[in-house]
């Protein structure tokens, strides 16, 4: 049996990283990962990220305004991004959502970016990436009064099994990676196992979220294959079982080719 693995979340720089981009491209190929969704976080990087997910084959862009980069977003943004909507080929709505960890949140203010862009992504028939930190509760009430068709995947989930089953039930996916390969996540291990695996995708969130024993460096997406064997470690079962899937589960969901 072929290893197919899809980073589902992957938010390399690659602009900063690009004289080895096609090493770590090749890198992760021969883990097994097949394809890369890159998201948009500001308006101010969404055409170089477009120019790159055009001259890739296998990275697949999304476009959002991130709840971490209010300082860098303008209400007028939400109209260039229907407008790109429009035109390009983007899988999602993303990376949107809401975040009550950083200093100084204000919540009012992030729902004036997250309310529109899940508007859009119900306008134009799109799933969303969602980066919700200590905010899962407000998110999933905003979920309910917006319906989404497509629902979309929960980044880097960290809630109770409750919310989890919550999002489940409104259509959503939950993004798993390199957390849960630190035996102190007790609480999310025990989520892996209890959910069925069609609960899940997997992602590297690179060059983020380093796995346990790379602490301190930058994260790859060929990683993401150590993320499914202990997945696949948890649950009891194969890694050709847990890549087959979550690979069918991403390409469901994100409509990818």
């Amino acid at each position: 049996m072929t290893l197919r693995l899809i980073d589902s979340h992957c938010h390399l720089d690659f602009d900063v990283f690009d004289a080895d981009r096609n090493l770590l491209l090749q890198r992760a190929a021969a883990e097994g990962v097949a394809d890369i969704i890159v998201p948009g976080v500001t308006a101010e990087r969404w055409a170089a990220l477009l120019e790159l997910c055009r001259s890739d084959r296998g990275l697949y862009p999304a476009l959002g305004l991130h709840p971490c980069f209010l300082d860098q977003h303008n209400i007028k943004d939400l109209t260039r991004l229907e407008r790109l909507l429009e035109r390009e080929a983007v899988v999602a709505v993303g990376e949107i959502g809401l975040d009550l960890f950083i200093p100084g949140a204000d919540l009012k203010h992030q729902l004036e970016y997250l309310l529109p862009q899940l508007a859009l992504a119900r306008q134009f028939n799109l799933p969303v990436l969602l980066h919700v930190r200590k905010a899962h509760d407000q998110m999933l009430q905003q979920l309910r009064r917006c319906l989404l068709p497509r629902g979309g995947i929960v980044h880097a989930f960290s809630g109770s099994l409750q919310q989890a089953e919550q999002y489940l039930q409104l259509g959503f996916r939950l993004g798993i990676g390199g957390t849960i390969t630190y035996p102190r996540a007790n609480r999310l291990r025990t989520l892996v196992q209890q959910l069925p695996l069609e609960s899940f995708v997997l992602e590297t969130d690179a060059p983020d979220m380093p796995l346990q024993g790379f602490q301190g460096q930058r994260n790859l997406p060929e990683r993401v294959r150590r993320v499914a064997e202990t997945m696949a470690e948890l649950r009891g079962c194969s890694l050709e079982q847990i890549a087959a899937q979550t690979t069918q589960t991403s390409e469901s969901l994100l409509a990818l080719a």
